[in-house]
Formats: C-alpha cells, structure tokens, sequence
C-alpha cells in the first residue's frame, strides 16, 4: 500500500513537473530584452528629449514588428528625467533596481549623463547616451557611450570655417551648464592649437533672460564672430540680443540649436547665423551620391508622417542609439560585458549623424565629419558648400 501510494505521488509529481516545464518553456524562449531610457521629455529641454522618446518609440515597434532581436522583443522602460540631474541619478538607480534592464539609452542632457556616470561604472550597465560633452567619454569608462558627435568635433569644424573665410578673432559666451563648460573647454583649447584668437569669454546661465550685458562686452573687443554655445531658449535671447545691438560680427551657434524649436524661438534674429549640425537637416540638399541621403530622407519621412512635427538632429540620436545597441546584441550577449564589447566591436556603421567606428578606446566612434556647416536662411537650413 506505501509502495501503490508512493508511486502515485510520484506520478503526480512527474506530471506536475512537465506541466511546469510546458508553462515556463514560452517565458524563457520569448523572453522580454529590457532596456531602459532616460530622456528630457518635460522642462526646458524638452524639444531635446521629445524627438528622441518619439524615435526610440517608433524605432523599437518597428524591431520587434519584424521579429524582435534574436526573435525576442525588446520592451521599453522610459522616465523623463525633467532635464534635472537628481531626478536622472533616480530614475537611473530605478531602471536598475527595480526594471532589471540591461542598458539605457539616454539621457538627453550633458549633465545629466555626467550625473550617472559613476552610477553606471558601479552598476556595471552599458549606458548609450544622447548627449554631447566630451567628459561623457573622457575619462572613459567601459559602461558609458555617447552617439552625439563631441564639442571638439564641432569646434574643429567651426574654426575650420572661420579660418577659410580670414575670420581669426573670436568672442566667445558659454552656457554656465554641462554642455556650457565643455564646449567652452574645447573652444580655448583648440584655439591655441589652430591660430584662433579669443578677444573675449562671456558667460549666462540658461536661466538668464537678457545677455546684453555680456554682448556690450564682447562689442567693445571687436571680433571677427561671437561663438554662442548653449541649449534651450538661452541661446535664441542671445540670438535676439545680438541683433537688437547691432552687433557686426559674424554669430555662430553651437550644434546645440540645431532644431525648429530654435529658429522659432528667435525669430527673425535667427537668420543669418552659422552652425554646426548633422546631415539630417539639410537631408534633402545632399549629392545623390551621399551615402547617408536615403536613410536619412527615409527616417525623415517616417518620423514627420507620424508624428506630425519637423525631424531634429537630436531625435536622430535615439534612432542611431537603439540600433548600435541592437546591433551589439545580436547573437544573444545580453550580459553586460558582452553587450560593451559588441559597441566596441561595431565599425563603420552608416548612422543618422555619421560613420560610427567604435573601440576599446573610442566610446563615440565619430570624427568632425559627421558635421556639416549650416546657415539659418529665411527661417530655414541652408547647407553651405
């Protein structure tokens, strides 16, 4: 009779078991790729943040629309950090903690990058970001990669273009922000290195209302151009400020304005000024031969079709985000380790901002190519030649 009852359990133990099997077998085999993102979708940052969330969205229905990764999908944690650094550390320690993802994209702003750097590197998470300060990468940690090309990129181009038109004296004023203390680094280094004089160096905060104070100061050195590097509304009251005071000297925007949201918040005053910035909006004006014009008309079409609202450059970060991310998955290495050696790995990858070639040692994979100088023209980008 113990033996009958003991084979029954047994039984009915060996059915449970392959019952259990059968139920979890689809979890395992179709489990979620989890990754996180942390963008500017609210406060003054937000015509950053909101084309990103836009693209990454879009872009992630589309892979998992055509069978996911490794025939997995990816499911999407997103917080809006608000363009504030406390709530990115949070949100970030969030998407670790409880979300269990295996990398974040994002953020959007330099200082907030710059605030989950030691977050990621503790945490061991490959973070993707958006941003643009060279101190995202330099000094490098294995975790932490960014896809906006860097400030230097951008001043090489810059003074490049001066140097080719005889403009040698440059005023410079810089956002007192992390994005602001970056370029300006790289504005007063590679000045010396390229025969640029720096005739004057003004500051404002991005909360600042009114520059001419600083430009006042900057008129009485009269320089060749006045370089403005910042994000937001700041640069645009600049923008204004500089035409109400008549300046004559050539105003150059970092590629930190190089959307819509800026030309409409400067109006009038944004005609005339020179920056640097991705191919992608000025997609359309590229040689037919251009090896980026049809993934970027396509991306444009699609973004602007579905969400009704010009495509920016910063938008095309996400885009260019989530596909090295896939790109480095693939195969399965979803450990950490493996996800970092796959960035590392990609070369020569056609992006939405350039040709990324990724190593060990170069956590951006780009060079000043992957910028393009151009003129705000009648309210609109015009690519100069």
């Amino acid at each position: 009779m113990k033996k009958f009852i003991n084979y029954n359990q047994r039984c009915m133990m060996k059915k449970f078991l392959i019952f259990l099997a059968v139920m979890l077998f689809p979890v395992f085999l179709f489990a979620d790729i989890k990754i996180g993102a942390l963008f500017s979708t609210s406060g003054p940052a937000s015509f950053l943040g909101l084309p990103e969330k836009n693209t990454l969205e879009m872009e992630v229905e589309k892979i998992n629309k055509s069978g996911g990764i490794n025939g997995e999908k990816i499911k999407l944690y997103f917080y809006d950090t608000k363009g504030n650094d406390a709530e990115a550390r949070k949100k970030f320690i969030r998407l670790v903690k409880k979300d269990r993802v295996i990398a974040v994209i994002g953020p959007t702003r330099s200082g907030s990058t710059l605030a989950i750097k030691d977050l990621a590197k503790k945490f061991h998470i490959p973070v993707i970001s958006c941003a643009s300060s060279d101190r995202i990468i330099n000094p490098l940690y294995k975790e932490v990669f960014k896809v906006a090309p860097s400030d230097r990129h951008a001043v090489e181009k810059i003074y490049e273009y001066l140097l080719k038109n005889n403009k040698k004296n440059v005023a410079i004023i810089t956002a007192q922000s992390g994005f602001g203390y970056s370029g300006r680094d790289a504005l007063l280094k590679i000045a010396e290195k390229m025969g640029i004089n720096i005739v004057a160096d003004e500051k404002f905060k991005d909360t600042d209302k009114d520059m001419k104070s600083q430009l006042s100061k900057i008129a009485e050195k009269n320089p060749d151009a006045v370089i403005c590097w910042g994000v937001g509304p700041a640069p645009a009251i600049v923008a204004k400020n500089f035409k109400e005071l008549g300046l004559k000297a050539q105003l150059i925007m970092s590629h930190g304005v190089a959307s819509k949201k800026f030309i409409q918040l400067a109006g009038e005053a944004a005609n005339g000024i020179i920056l640097p910035a991705g191919r992608l909006i000025v997609a359309e004006q590229l040689g037919d031969s251009d090896p980026f014009k049809n993934l970027l008309l396509n991306y444009k079409k699609e973004y602007e079709s579905r969400f009704k609202s010009s495509v920016s450059t910063f938008g095309g970060h996400a885009y260019d985000a989530i596909h090295i991310l896939t790109l480095a998955i693939k195969n399965k290495n979803y450990k950490s380790s493996d996800i970092i050696k796959g960035i590392e790995s990609i070369k020569n990858y056609l992006g939405t901002y350039g040709k990324f070639s990724f190593s060990d040692s170069d956590h951006n994979g780009l060079t000043k190519d992957a910028f393009v100088m151009v003129k705000i023209v009648n309210g609109n980008w015009k690519l100069i030649k």
